[in-house]
């Protein structure tokens, strides 16, 4: 990590800008917590004036920085007009308005604006930037101090996209022919397990000149010219892949499960009263599906009454959290099926993971929701749609045995009522005990001492101290 001129005593002052994605914004909202509760930090969180009045004014994830006064807000525009939906295939939007139009709104408010030289604020010490907004680096440079990418995605599929370049040379892209479960080499540590339909979504095109794909092919070089790089991740869940990655950039930053030491966003009033809490209550241990699909996941009608034939035939009771405007499931069906399952808005994930009544989780394999599943001991069956979706899905059925994935857009109402049977019987011992491993990793991760007790442990908590260090010294 470069350090400045340790002559002067200032204050460090971190700004914190994610890319305007609800999931992105979420988790750095967590890292923010972590270098907030470490004291003696100035954070400034950076985030769209969109994400700003429509999600975190309404939803309660600022309560937390209420006590701490040295944490500010700040916004800026994403490009995007009011009414744009940006969720579903409009997600990719974001990635032209935001080179066009975030960009040069950044770089002026860093080196000249409202929070550059003369704004009557600390200076900044530090940037930590999305791993998908490379352009910040420049900014950091310009104004001389330190950058850190922040990928929000999983090590593996953050090294998949820089392996891409490799898989075009070797004219495994763009793919010919409609196997999708052709094996891919190519990405080290990876060979053996990942198929065509496993590489992350935005790689899945037959046009090499794809804006999308050219967009994240060159996030990902352009990451290496970063101080350092961090993930919500931990050593023993990705290591292979994190030693590749050591080659390319050894100063690498592993601090997850970055949820696992912070208070549920929700208030404890709020998930105490909730309708879906107090019904998993009423429930016997292990026996319920909970579903949710994030933050842009939109279904078409007839996927997600597949998904719902397929948990009536089931004879599962299962939790579904229905974002609004994401699915359209009619109202008569989920009146018929109050017996068995209960539909919300929202659900405090988090809490829902952790209940014992739930005893697999129905996910689009985001990686903010593999985590919290992994960190729950909860298995899981993946249906993925979007981005590193396909990535995490393999994983978690491939590589960690933790559950199960559905395959196809489509999603079979058949392959889904064989998939719960599975989880919740057939195979829930193999799969119970395979997620409680990672629960006891993962548990592990923020404890201030060695499993000896030593208290020279190399896992997040030991990787954060040392961010706090590095961050205090430049």
């Amino acid at each position: 990590m470069k350090k400045l001129d340790g002559s002067s005593c200032r204050r460090p002052h971190v700004l914190i800008f994610p890319f305007p994605a609800q999931s992105h914004v979420n988790t750095t909202l967590k890292l923010a917590e972590h270098l907030c509760l470490a004291g003696g930090i100035d954070v400034t969180f950076l985030t769209s004036d969109h994400i700003c009045n429509h999600r975190l004014r309404f939803t309660g994830a600022l309560r937390p920085f209420d006590r701490w006064s040295h944490f500010k807000l700040e916004t800026i525009t994403d490009g995007l007009p009011e009414d744009h939906p940006r969720c579903g295939n409009r997600v990719t939007d974001m990635f032209r308005s935001v080179r066009a139009t975030t960009r040069p709104a950044f770089r002026y408010m860093v080196v000249s604006g409202r929070m550059g030289p003369g704004s009557g604020r600390p200076p900044v010490t530090c940037i930590i930037a999305d791993g998908i907004m490379s352009f910040a680096v420049d900014v950091a440079k310009e104004i001389g101090v330190p950058s850190i990418l922040f990928r929000t995605v999983s090590a593996s599929c953050f090294w998949a996209y820089f392996c891409i370049p490799r898989l075009i040379e070797a004219g495994h892209l763009p793919f010919k022919g409609n196997n999708s479960d052709m094996p891919i080499n190519g990405i080290p540590d990876m060979e053996g397990f990942l198929r065509r339909r496993d590489i992350p979504g935005f790689c899945q095109c037959n046009d090499l000149d794809d804006v999308t794909l050219r967009y994240v092919i060159n996030e990902g070089q352009q990451n290496f010219r970063a101080d350092a790089i961090m993930f919500n991740t931990f050593e023993e869940l990705e290591s292979p892949v994190l030693n590749r990655i050591r080659q390319n950039i050894p100063q690498l930053y592993l601090f997850g499960p970055l949820h696992a030491r912070l208070m549920p966003r929700s208030s404890p009033e709020a998930i105490g009263k909730s309708e879906c809490m107090a019904w998993l209550d009423e429930q016997a241990d292990g026996s319920v599906v909970y579903l949710s699909f994030g933050s842009v996941v939109v279904m078409t009608a007839s996927q997600a009454l597949e998904l719902w034939n397929g948990l009536i035939n089931s004879g599962k009771r299962f939790l579904w959290a229905m974002r609004p405007g994401s699915i359209s499931i009619p109202d008569e069906l989920i009146e018929a099926a109050r017996d068995t399952g209960l539909v919300v808005k929202w659900a405090p994930q988090e809490a829902v993971l952790g209940h014992p009544a739930v005893g697999a989780f129905l996910t689009h394999a985001g990686w903010n929701s593999a985590m919290e599943s992994l960190t729950a001991g909860v298995p899981m069956i993946c249906w993925p749609l979007y981005a590193d979706q396909f990535l995490n899905a393999r994983f978690v059925s491939h590589v960690w045995n933790v559950g199960l994935g559905l395959e196809g857009s489509g999603c079979d109402r058949a392959a889904v009522e064989r998939a719960v049977r599975e989880v919740l019987d057939e195979r829930k011992d193999e799969f119970r005990g395979s997620a409680e491993k990672f629960k006891k990793l993962a548990e592990s991760q923020w404890r201030n001492e060695s499993p000896d007790g030593s208290g020279t442990s190399s896992n997040s908590w030991s990787c954060f101290e040392r961010l706090v260090q590095d961050l205090r010294a430049m």
